[in-house]
């Protein structure tokens, strides 16, 4: 018999449609998600793939004002739609949202299990507010079992509180298959691509919002410090958009030697023709809970080079096998790091290849048996 299980989670992301539609494919779960929005146009010019859905979901009736650095999301219907649902256990993807308190207080009035799905890590510059802090507590004591992103999500969760047996590991994932077969097409049209969006021959990627927290600022320090006769031989792509685009194209002008280009956001069709002809994904965050570009990245055969504020370093960025760790703000490592792609020729090339082979275990479908352990130990007491 299959255990009816409600998700309730922000927005349609396409990083987790994948996911829930390999949640619905199994013969053990009858999922049903709950999305507070279908997105947030204030943050993310992400695209809706209702087309891909192939699970049980509704979007519940919001009202969303940006204040600040702040997102207040409010819901109507959070009780009527777990009623009508009737869940064997109940799912919370976070605890940011008022909707996620009144999910949890729904299940602890109807003694239905509640799990939290967190990605939050020991580095979450949010980590710093008391009140965030107590709240976190609170909701963990709510919880029966907990859903982790990967080993610093596990790490953290367990920092909070929660018992080691009760905490399994969701690996957070992206179709792997699409990526990596839109990769493929894209270099057997290599020198179309290039000349479409004006790609230098090699050059190293970023891919992500143009904001101050994600270290694009000390990635151009960090080229700026490369040999200038390397500079020419290799550029550097940013694909993405934020506030500081304008300055960083400034502080780019002045960098004597080089390529630097900013190609703007790029929706999903279009992303795997920048990873599959870069040299590396660099990743330079100051706090970052998963870090999707990173699976995407290594989907398409790319090394990577990444602080250790993202929370999937731990996971997937191996030093020497098929990448480069730092620390956030440490610009010199980072120069380090990509001296080392530029002046080992064929390094990258192994290295992606090695990123491909590990990846292979990061898919939907992991991440749903990680999900289901999680729900069966919290109905049953046992994984």
């Amino acid at each position: 018999m299959k255990r009816r299980v409600v998700i309730l989670t922000e927005i349609i992301a396409p990083y987790r449609i994948p996911v829930f539609n390999a949640l619905a494919a199994r013969d053990d779960v009858d999922p049903h998600i709950i999305f507070f929005s279908e997105t947030d146009p204030s943050l993310r010019q992400w695209r809706v793939y209702k087309d891909e859905i192939r699970f049980s979901y509704e979007v519940l009736p919001a009202w969303r004002r940006r204040l600040g650095r702040y997102n207040l999301l409010v819901n109507r219907g959070v009780g009527s739609a777990l009623r009508h649902a009737a869940p064997a256990a109940v799912v919370c993807g976070g605890y940011s949202y008022l909707a996620s308190w009144q999910a949890a207080l729904w299940a602890k009035k109807h003694s239905i299990p509640l799990l939290l799905w967190s990605e939050s890590t020991a580095q979450d510059i949010r980590r710093k507010h008391l009140l965030v802090e107590f709240m976190k507590r609170r909701f963990r004591h709510w919880c029966r079992a907990f859903v982790a992103a990967g080993t610093a999500s596990r790490a953290y969760l367990l920092a909070l509180g929660a018992q080691e047996m009760s905490v399994f590991i969701a690996p957070d994932a992206v179709d792997v298959r699409l990526y990596a077969e839109r990769a493929e097409k894209a270099r057997m049209n290599a020198n179309q691509i290039r000349a479409e969006h004006a790609l230098p021959p090699r050059y190293f990627l970023y891919v992500g919002r143009l904001v101050e927290e994600k270290g694009v600022f000390d990635l151009l320090a960090a080229y700026a410090r490369l040999d200038e006769n390397t500079r020419p031989q290799i550029g550097l792509v940013f694909v993405g958009d934020g506030p500081v685009r304008a300055d960083l194209a400034r502080r780019a002008s002045q960098i004597g030697s080089g390529i630097v280009k900013f190609c703007g956001w790029m929706h999903r069709e279009r992303i795997s023709e920048f990873y599959a002809l870069a040299e590396a994904l660099i990743l330079p965050t100051y706090s970052d809970t998963w870090g999707f570009v990173v699976n995407e990245a290594m989907a398409c055969g790319l090394p990577i080079v990444a602080s250790d504020a993202a929370g999937c370093v731990p996971d997937l960025v191996h030093e020497g096998k098929n990448g480069w760790r730092f620390r956030p703000r440490d610009i010199d490592g980072l120069a380090r790091a990509m001296r080392a792609v530029c002046d080992q020729s064929g390094l990258a090339a192994r290295m992606g290849a090695s990123s491909f082979e590990m990846i292979q275990a990061y898919t939907p479908e992991a991440c749903a048996a990680g999900l289901m352990e999680a729900v069966n130990f919290s109905c049953n007491g046992v994984a």
